[in-house]
């Protein structure tokens, strides 16, 4: 899905979770009133659908909109707006709205609401994180060029008030499922006359509508009674609780002050379903954790940056770390995405380079000296606020006790500001990052984060080969062919080592004895279904 805190991606995403800077309790009035309070964070940016690509804010803006298809708890895509999504080649699209549907403003959402929406986010000058997303709709090159040599993409085209086509530079194999995914939401006409402001107060479609963002605190959002969609709320409403630790989200959550907690702390992943009984949730899900590092770092480009990413790879006893510190909540990654997702291969070519062998890693380290010295601290940072300090501790030591280098684990006080570096590629060390599921495939956890023209490429990574296999793998005839190409770009991407894959989640949550619920199967809640009872 998204970049995650303690992701997320994620999964993105990407991903998996993070938290805010202040703690709210929500012993209040708002408790008695059928309001349901789960943990969030501060969004990274305004709630715009192009340019949120982190859960805290993807969280929130999954609940305010509706786009043409859905996504169940179990990953499944049903029709939301769409009407009718035909296709005879897998390129060309015709889109038929539902009637009558409307935005929270009163506004009728059109098919100009979505064609605008699209064109907004892959217009370059609008700098959209998510652009990447549109960028198999023909016209994209030009729009997204610099300077544009286009405004709107020749790929689409409204045809009357409910209806719209779509044409793909190619078939692809992604791309009806993946339009339940943030970036395909529409927007009110409202939305482009100033932009930053509405995302700081937006008006959408969904089974949710904007109520108040207090900074650093919490998002409230109310139930949408004019709702027509497959996923209605069965509360009267979410309270998104910006914490600054996940322990003080968990005490809240024993304590009944929090109804929704999707990620326990490290310091209760022992004892929690001891703690909340038949309230413990423990679910595979798709999001994983990385560590990245861009190529502009000293010693990180080239030959030496491939060779050194893949000594400190070996260098990480993962089975460890997932059982001594994640109690079984973590399994070794063998992908660069998630082992729930379909087509998953966890035998593929290179992958003992994400396998702990101490022996090896040294000697490959040595090689990368051969070609530069080894000189300097190495630094990996992670936000403080996401519950990370005891795991990157662990990463770091285990490198450090196999390299024999000096080596640190560096905080950020929140994710917004290490995301904010990472961005802006003035981070200068390694860093944590991870991606939480949007859809279901894995090829939205590689196109979203290693294509050389994706705006979330935290990494630099940039092989012209493997574009083109990912492209192959979203145009091939069947999800077999898919699977195997997706399999060969990932091989190469293990002989790269674009990034250090770390592990993948098995998600531990809890609900307070107010509510029912479970997690979806991306690891956030499934909060529309989260009922009082």
């Amino acid at each position: 899905m998204r970049f995650n805190r303690a992701i997320a991606l994620t999964a993105a995403a990407l991903v998996a979770t993070s938290l805010g800077l202040t703690a709210c309790s929500s012993s209040d009035d708002s408790a008695d009133a059928g309001i349901v309070t789960v943990n969030g964070g501060e969004p990274q940016n305004p709630l715009v659908p192009s340019n949120t690509n982190e859960n805290m804010g993807g969280r929130v803006v999954d609940r305010l909109y509706a786009g043409l298809k859905y996504y169940d708890a179990n990953g499944k895509a049903h029709n939301e707006m769409a009407e009718k999504i035909e296709t005879t080649d897998r390129q060309n699209y015709k889109i038929t709205i539902k009637p009558d549907w409307k935005f929270t403003d009163g506004t009728v959402v059109k098919a100009k609401n979505f064609v605008d929406a699209w064109n907004y986010g892959a217009l370059g000058t609008n700098a959209q994180l998510q652009s990447y997303v549109y960028a198999s709709i023909a016209g994209f090159d030009e729009v997204s060029a610099e300077p544009p040599k286009a405004q709107t993409m020749k790929g689409l085209k409204v045809v009357d008030d409910r209806t719209f086509t779509v044409e793909l530079t190619q078939p692809s194999i992604d791309f009806e499922l993946s339009l339940g995914y943030a970036p395909y939401y529409p927007l009110p006409d409202v939305a482009f006359k100033d932009m930053k402001a509405f995302g700081e107060a937006p008006v959408g479609n969904g089974p949710y509508k904007f109520k108040t963002w207090e900074h650093n605190v919490k998002i409230d959002l109310d139930k949408n009674p004019d709702y027509q969609g497959g996923r209605p709320a069965k509360n009267d409403g979410l309270r998104f609780v910006h914490y600054q630790s996940f322990d003080t989200a968990y005490a809240d959550l024993q304590g009944g002050n929090l109804d929704a907690l999707d990620t326990i702390p490290a310091s209760a992943l022992s004892t929690y379903k001891n703690d909340l009984g038949d309230r413990a949730i423990s679910k595979p899900t798709a999001q994983n954790q990385h560590i990245g590092i861009q190529s502009s770092v000293p010693h990180f480009g080239g030959e030496e940056g491939v060779l050194r990413r893949k000594a400190i790879s070996m260098a990480i006893n993962r089975e460890q770390i997932c059982d001594k510190i994640f109690h079984g909540t973590r399994k070794p990654a063998l992908d660069f995405t998630a082992s729930t997702l379909p087509g998953f291969n966890g035998n593929l070519p290179g992958v003992e380079n994400l396998k702990y062998n101490p022996d090896e890693a040294k000697k490959v380290w040595a090689q990368a000296d051969a070609i530069s010295p080894w000189s300097g601290q190495y630094q990996f940072s992670y936000n403080s606020d996401g519950g990370h300090q005891e795991w990157a501790e662990a990463v770091i030591n285990s490198i450090k006790n196999t390299l024999g280098i000096d080596a640190v684990a560096t905080p950020y006080p929140t994710f917004k500001q290490i995301r904010d570096e990472v961005n802006a590629k003035t981070i200068g060390k390694a860093f944590r990052y991870g991606w939480q599921g949007d859809y279901p495939t894995m090829l939205q956890f590689l196109t979203s984060q290693y294509f050389s023209f994706s705006d979330t490429n935290n990494v630099d990574y940039n092989n012209p080969e493997f574009d083109r296999l990912l492209k192959a793998a979203l145009a091939a005839s069947s999800e077999e062919e898919s699977y195997k190409l997706v399999g060969e770009a990932q091989a190469l991407m293990i002989k790269d080592m674009a990034d250090i894959p770390l592990w993948d989640y098995i998600a531990a949550a809890g609900v307070s004895d107010r509510v029912k619920g479970e997690l979806a199967w991306s690891g956030l809640f499934d909060f529309e279904n989260l009922e009082l009872k």
